[in-house]
């Protein structure tokens, strides 16, 4: 899960990460508001989970309240990178002397935690590391004595901070691995990590991602997650405990078992390419015990993605008896009723699967068609797929 500035900021603040005053305002009104009680000149920051908001103009100065309700009105509603920006962070601005960039990160080539830093910050790290690939320092960590003040201090002789402002740099740098190792981050970076000019280090910008993995140790960071973020189809799925994930295609896949489902998209895949059809347009495991509702759940999250041309149910009868997947699609349909007009074709074998068979053909169905092996199924759904919308409303 990645957090929006404001909120990387409050857990550096947790951490005693030192950071400038803020206040947070999704109304011109309340930034202006916010600017008078942090007092002299602000930065007004669009809050968007993107880089390249300076670029953009979602970054600027005001050196008055007044200054600060007039640039929040210019940035609130903007369109930054595909990113709507609804918020803005109203910060006291600071006197910069010389901007550095470190961050704490999980290395996944290596297996293990990884540490950048430089003092060539406030830049595009990856312009740094392309351009001048020596002004990066990269340590690795050892996750199991992660980073006291001689890692630290480490870091920062590697990355040659001026000598003045080490030992003051290496204190953030042990707070940020705080950050990291607490609240079970695969990313924490600071760009820019600012010296001012009275001889201070403070974190200027955060960015923080989360991992999802961990949240069950974390009940607070429910809080921190967006509702208008992502899909909303996957949006949508979570809310009814699905494992759900859009793709770019325009076959609907359903199955029971993240191994079963990861062989279906291979199948549509091939079978798409040879049907002139796209391909697998999600990833929906409906799990090894799911009932009838589940299936019923996931039927209805697939059949309302307007990508969809087809719908592949692959289900092998196990804990999940193929009875109750039939009963589940069936139900479905009668639910969504007219919303319903999108072809399935449907394969199930194992557990009770003539009951299951028996029940959709008693049904009958019209937008049913029912495929005893996987890769015909696949093909059947490729072709459906690929048949002009006009034709499929015929089905």
């Amino acid at each position: 899960m990645d957090l929006f500035e404001h909120q990387a900021r409050e857990l550096f603040a947790r951490h005693s990460v030192p950071v400038p005053r803020g206040e947070v305002a999704v109304s011109p009104g309340q930034a202006r508001r916010a600017a008078a009680a942090i007092g002299g000149p602000v930065v007004v920051k669009a809050q968007v989970k993107t880089g390249g908001r300076g670029k953009a103009g979602g970054v600027k100065p005001a050196t008055t309240a007044d200054d600060a309700e007039q640039l929040a009105d210019d940035i609130l509603g903007m369109d930054i990178k595909g990113h709507t920006v609804h918020k803005v962070l109203v910060t006291e601005a600071s006197e910069i002397a010389e901007e550095y960039y470190v961050s704490f990160l999980l290395d996944r080539a290596e297996r293990t935690f990884l540490a950048m830093a430089s003092v060539e910050g406030g830049m595009e790290i990856e312009e740094v590391a392309a351009t001048k690939p020596g002004a990066l320092a990269k340590i690795p960590v050892d996750p199991r004595t992660g980073v006291g003040h001689a890692e630290a201090a480490e870091i920062v002789a590697a990355a040659r901070f001026p000598a003045e402002i080490a030992a003051q740099a290496a204190d953030v740098l042990v707070r940020l691995w705080a950050v990291f190792a607490t609240e079970d981050a695969t990313l924490v970076e600071v760009n820019p990590l600012a010296r001012t000019r009275d001889g201070r280090i403070v974190a200027l910008d955060g960015k923080i991602t989360l991992d999802d993995n961990a949240t069950f140790r974390h009940p607070g960071h429910a809080e921190l997650a967006d509702p208008a973020a992502g899909d909303p189809l996957e949006r949508q799925a979570r809310e009814k405990g699905l494992n759900y994930v859009k793709l770019d295609g325009d076959i609907g896949v359903i199955g029971n078992g993240a191994g079963l489902v990861m062989s279906t998209l291979d199948v549509v895949a091939a079978a798409a390419a040879e049907a002139g059809a796209i391909g697998p347009a999600d990833f929906l495991d409906i799990g090894g015990g799911a009932s009838a509702e589940v299936m019923a759940a996931g039927l209805g999250v697939i059949l309302g993605d307007p990508d969809v041309r087809s719908v592949f149910v692959n289900v092998f009868g196990g804990i999940t008896a193929c009875d109750a997947v039939a009963s589940g699609i069936v139900r479905a349909l009668e639910i969504l009723g007219g919303e319903a007009a999108k072809p399935l074709v449907v394969r199930l074998d194992g557990n009770n699967v003539a009951e299951g068979r028996r029940i959709l053909a008693a049904a009958a169905h019209p937008l049913i068609t029912v495929v005893g092996t996987m890769d015909n199924a696949a093909r059947e759904a490729a072709k459906l797929a690929a048949v002009p919308a006009a034709a499929n409303a015929e089905v």
